[in-house]
This record gives C-alpha cells, sequence and structure tokens, in this order.
C-alpha cells in the first residue's frame, strides 16, 4: 500500500526486471534499448502493461503495485540539464560559459551534460549564464528554471483558478 520513490535501479529491482544491459530497460515503457537508429526519431513510446514474469525483461513477480512508483525529482531535474545541455552548440558562447564555469569538468562530461545537484544550483543562480544565451537558449533555460523551481522546488507554487 505505499508509495515507492527511490533509484531506476531500486524501482526495477522492485518491480521484477532484469538489470545490467537488457534489451527493454525502462519500467515505464516497452523503449527497446537497443535500437541505436530509431532512438531519437520514435517520439511515442508504448507505456509498460505488464509485469508477467519471462516477458520483456521480467524476470520475478513484482513486489510493489507499478502504479505506486515514485520518480525522484533530483533524477528528473538531471535528466532536463543534460537534455538541455546536449542541445546546445559547442561552437556557442553559451556551452563556452559552461566550461569555464566548472574548470573541474572535462570536456566531455559538459558535453554530455552530466552535472550533479550543487553545479545545477549554482548555474541557477548565476545571473551572468542568461547574459551569453541567445533568445531561443534563453527561452528554454527559462522554462527549465521553472520546472525546476516550481515543480521540484521546496515549495508548492499557488494554483490560480481562471
Amino acid at each position: 500500500m505505499w508509495s515507492i520513490c527511490g533509484d531506476f535501479k531500486v524501482i526495477g529491482l522492485l518491480l521484477g526486471q532484469q538489470s545490467d544491459f537488457t534489451k527493454f530497460p525502462c519500467f515505464l515503457c516497452e523503449w527497446d534499448g537497443r535500437d541505436r537508429i530509431s532512438h531519437c526519431d520514435k517520439k511515442e513510446r508504448p507505456r509498460k502493461q505488464t509485469f508477467t514474469p519471462g516477458i520483456k525483461n521480467i524476470i520475478l513477480e513484482p513486489l510493489i503495485d507499478p502504479a505506486k512508483d515514485l520518480l525522484p525529482p533530483l533524477h528528473i531535474k538531471i535528466d532536463l540539464i543534460k537534455q538541455f545541455v546536449r542541445a546546445l552548440s559547442t561552437n556557442r558562447p553559451c556551452f563556452k560559459y559552461l566550461c569555464n564555469k566548472f574548470p573541474s569538468l572535462s570536456y566531455d562530461k559538459v558535453k554530455s551534460g552530466i552535472f550533479v545537484g550543487p553545479q545545477i544550483r549554482k548555474l541557477m543562480l548565476d545571473s551572468d549564464f542568461e547574459n551569453v544565451m541567445c533568445d531561443l537558449e534563453k527561452n528554454a533555460w527559462n522554462s527549465f528554471r521553472m520546472v525546476a523551481n516550481n515543480l521540484f522546488g521546496n515549495y508548492k507554487t499557488q494554483i490560480t483558478k481562471k
């Protein structure tokens, strides 16, 4: 009867899913992890309907109800910043600013968008970061900040009815 919030590996374990290099690694959908060609082209992925042992990398009966699992907010925030940074062009000032802002990170880590929570918070408080962005980058960054602050922040945003 509990709701579970855990790491992706923990949730996969609780749902009876096989770990390590599987064809269907996602516990939310039936995404084929080995299909590298149409990975970015495929926009809609069917939600995983069944957790039957022996079908699509499910090896054990689930210990929890799949509807009761919650994704951790930090993982979602890290994935969103990763998508934002990967979309940046490496020869634009915005990307170069990130490389200079975090000199301890290698170029490849910045290019892959691998950041941790304190680095994301530091970047969100930096007003100079927005000054080096073009309009499209700034709109995407403001959307990310709004989601990170209002959805994953410590305070709930007041919802006004229209």
